[in-house]
C-alpha cells in the first residue's frame, strides 16, 4: 500500500498519440517532449532494433538487405505487437531518462470504435513498455479538447480529425460522444492514391516518402486559385533507370479524389445522424478540423462546399490529440468521465 502511494507521488503522468505516422508525448510539467515517425528499424539477422523514430524513417526504402524498416501501427491501431512494444519502450526511455526507475502512468489516444481485441493489445504494448498504469481516450475526443472546444457545455461541437491512418468524425456535447464514426481512409492513403496514379499515368515508380512530399507541395481537394506543379524522379517501369516526371495540381487532385471524397461523405453521415438541435449548433458555431490531413489544401473549402458549414482549421493540428489528451491527464479528475472503460 505504502509503495503504491510513493509510486502515485513520484511517478511522471504522460500522454501518447499513438498514430500510424507519428507518436507524440506529452509531460504534465513539460508540454510535448517527443514527436517522432512511428517507425522502426530492425536487423534481419537477428530481429533487434536498430533506429527509432526520425532515424528510421531515414531509411525507408533505402535499406540495405540485412535491414527492414517496419510501420508498426496499421489505420490506427497495432499490426505488429513485438515492435510496437519496441517503439513504446524506446519511445518512453528518451523521455524519462534518469527517471527509468519510476514508472510513469499514461493516457493513450486511440480510435473510435476500437474492438477490446485491439484495445488489450495496447494496452499491453504499454504495460510492456514500462507504464505503470494505463488509461484510453478517444481521438476526437482528446482532439476536441486540444482544440479548445467547449465539450462539457450542453451544445454540439464536430471534430474531423484526419491522421495518418483513420479520420474520425465525432458530435461531442455535455462530455460525451453524441456521433463518431471512424473510418480507415487518411493520410496514408492519399499518399498511396499518389503513388498508384503515377505509375498508371507516367509508368513511373515512386516510393512513399516522394508521394507524401508531392501531396505537401501541391496537393489540394479544390480547385487552386493559382494552378501548381512540381518535378519529382521515379524509376521507369520499362527502363529501371530514373526518370524526372512533371505534375501538375489537378493531377494530384485527380489522384486523391477517392480517399478525399470518403472523408466527405463520413462528414455528411455524421449530420444525417445527428440530432436537429446538435446540428443546428453546429451549424452557428461551424466544423473544427485537427490532424495532419487537415492541412491538405482547400480541404476546408471542400467541405464548406458541400455542407454550407463554415470550416475552421484547429490552432496546431498537428498535436490537437496529444495536448487534448495532456490536458486531461494534467486535470484527471475532471476529465476522468471521458476515458474509455
Amino acid at each position: 500500500m505504502f509503495l503504491d502511494k510513493l509510486l502515485a507521488w513520484t511517478s511522471k503522468d504522460l500522454a501518447m498519440d499513438l498514430g500510424t505516422a507519428n507518436t507524440l508525448i506529452y509531460h504534465k510539467r513539460q508540454g510535448i517532449v517527443l514527436n517522432e515517425p512511428s517507425v522502426v528499424a530492425l536487423s534481419r539477422d537477428n530481429g533487434r532494433p536498430v533506429a527509432v523514430g526520425h532515424e528510421a524513417k531515414a531509411f525507408l526504402g533505402r535499406t540495405p538487405h540485412k535491414i527492414i524498416t517496419i510501420r508498426p501501427l496499421k489505420d490506427g491501431v497495432i499490426a505488429d505487437f513485438d515492435v510496437t512494444r519496441v517503439m513504446i519502450k524506446s519511445f518512453l526511455s528518451r523521455v524519462l531518462k534518469s527517471s527509468r526507475l519510476i514508472k510513469p502512468r499514461l493516457l493513450i489516444g486511440v480510435p473510435t470504435g476500437i474492438t477490446q481485441v485491439e484495445k488489450r493489445a495496447v494496452i499491453e504494448s504499454a504495460e510492456l513498455a514500462g507504464a505503470r498504469e494505463i488509461f484510453l481516450i478517444e481521438e476526437p475526443m482528446a482532439a476536441a479538447i486540444g482544440a479548445g472546444l467547449p465539450i462539457d457545455l450542453p451544445r454540439g461541437n464536430m471534430i474531423v480529425d484526419i491522421g495518418g491512418g483513420t479520420t474520425e468524425v465525432a458530435v461531442i456535447s455535455m462530455s460525451a460522444t453524441a456521433y463518431s464514426e471512424s473510418i480507415r481512409v487518411a493520410g496514408d492513403e492519399t499518399n498511396e492514391s499518389i503513388g498508384r496514379y503515377i505509375q498508371k499515368k507516367y509508368q513511373v515508380l515512386i516510393g512513399e516518402t516522394t508521394a507524401e512530399q508531392i501531396k505537401f507541395k501541391i496537393g489540394s481537394a479544390f480547385e487552386l486559385s493559382q494552378p501548381l506543379a512540381t518535378e519529382f524522379s521515379g524509376k521507369d517501369l520499362v527502363t529501371g533507370i530514373p526518370r524526372t516526371v512533371r505534375i501538375s495540381d489537378a493531377e494530384v487532385r485527380e489522384a486523391i479524389a477517392e480517399p478525399v471524397e470518403a472523408i466527405v461523405e463520413a462528414v455528411g453521415r455524421a449530420f444525417e445522424k445527428t440530432p436537429p438541435e446538435l446540428v443546428s449548433d453546429i451549424y452557428e458555431q461551424g466544423i473544427v478540423m485537427a490532424g495532419g490531413g487537415s492541412l491538405l489544401m482547400g480541404l476546408d473549402r471542400r467541405l464548406n462546399h458541400v455542407t454550407g458549414v463554415t470550416v475552421h482549421l484547429a490552432e496546431d493540428p498537428l498535436t490537437c490529440v496529444v495536448m487534448g489528451a495532456g490536458i486531461a491527464m494534467d486535470d484527471f479528475k475532471k476529465y476522468r468521465q471521458v476515458f474509455i472503460n
